[in-house]
C-alpha cells in the first residue's frame, strides 16, 4: 500500500486514488468497495457531533478489522475498501460480511436509542471494470448509486455489471439456477446471493 495522509478522527489513511495506483502497479486484479454511512446526518442532528464522530471511528475499526491495511477514509461518512488480488466474487462476498457486521454493532456504537448502523457500499473490479484508477472509481461510485437507488444497506455491482459465477467455486447447474431463480424473482443475482449470505451469517451466528 502507498503512503497516504491520516486522517486524525479515525486513524484511518486517505488518499484513495494514490492507494489504488500503487496497488494496480502490483496486482494482477484489484477490488474496489466505496461505502456511505445511511443516514449519518440524523445522528448528528439527533445526538450531537460527538455521537457521530463515534460512529465514524467504530466504522472504521471495523473496517479495519476486516480488511486490515486496505480501509480508507474518503470523505465525510464515505469510506473505501482497497482489496488487491481480490476476485469480483471475494470482494462482494466480503463486503456483504461487512455491511452484516456493521448492521450487528449496535451495541458497540453504543447509541441512545439503540439505533442500528447500516451502510450502504459499490463495488468495482479491475481491469475488469475499468482500465485505470479514474475508471475504477467511476465504475464504484456508480456501484453505489445503484445500491443507494436499490434501498441502501446492500451492496452492488456497476450497472453494467452481473455477479459472475465461476465454475470453479460454483456448479453450473447451480449457476443455472440461480439465473432462473433471478429472473422468476424479478432480483438481480447479487442480491439473491446477499439473502443467502444474510441467512448463512444468521445460522451460524458469525
Amino acid at each position: 500500500m502507498a503512503k497516504s495522509v491520516m486522517d486524525e478522527l479515525t486513524g484511518l489513511p486517505r488518499g484513495i486514488e494514490d492507494v489504488l495506483k500503487a496497488a494496480l502497479a502490483e496486482e494482477e486484479m484489484v477490488a474496489l468497495a466505496l461505502l456511505d454511512l445511511d443516514h449519518f446526518m440524523e445522528i448528528n442532528t439527533d445526538f450531537g457531533r460527538d455521537a457521530g464522530d463515534k460512529v465514524l471511528q467504530v466504522t472504521a475499526a471495523l473496517l479495519s478489522q476486516a480488511v486490515p491495511g486496505g480501509a480508507l477514509r474518503n470523505q465525510g461518512d464515505e469510506f473505501a475498501l482497497v482489496m488487491p488480488g481480490f476476485s469480483l466474487e471475494q470482494a462482494f462476498l466480503k463486503v456483504e460480511a461487512v455491511r452484516a457486521k456493521i448492521a450487528e454493532a449496535a451495541a458497540q456504537y453504543g447509541l441512545p436509542d439503540g439505533r442500528i448502523i447500516t451502510i450502504t457500499a459499490g463495488v468495482a473490479h479491475w481491469p475488469r471494470d475499468g482500465k485505470d484508477v479514474a475508471a475504477l472509481m467511476r465504475a464504484a461510485y456508480a456501484a453505489l448509486s445503484v445500491a443507494k437507488e436499490g434501498g441502501r444497506n446492500q451492496v452492488a455491482l456497476p450497472p453494467n455489471e452481473e455477479m459472475i459465477m465461476k465454475s470453479c467455486y460454483y456448479a453450473s447447474s447451480s449457476v443455472r439456477k440461480l439465473k432462473v431463480l433471478a429472473e422468476k424473482t424479478n432480483k438481480k443475482e447479487s442480491r439473491l446471493l446477499r439473502e443467502a449470505l444474510d441467512d448463512l451469517l444468521r445460522k451460524y451466528d458469525a
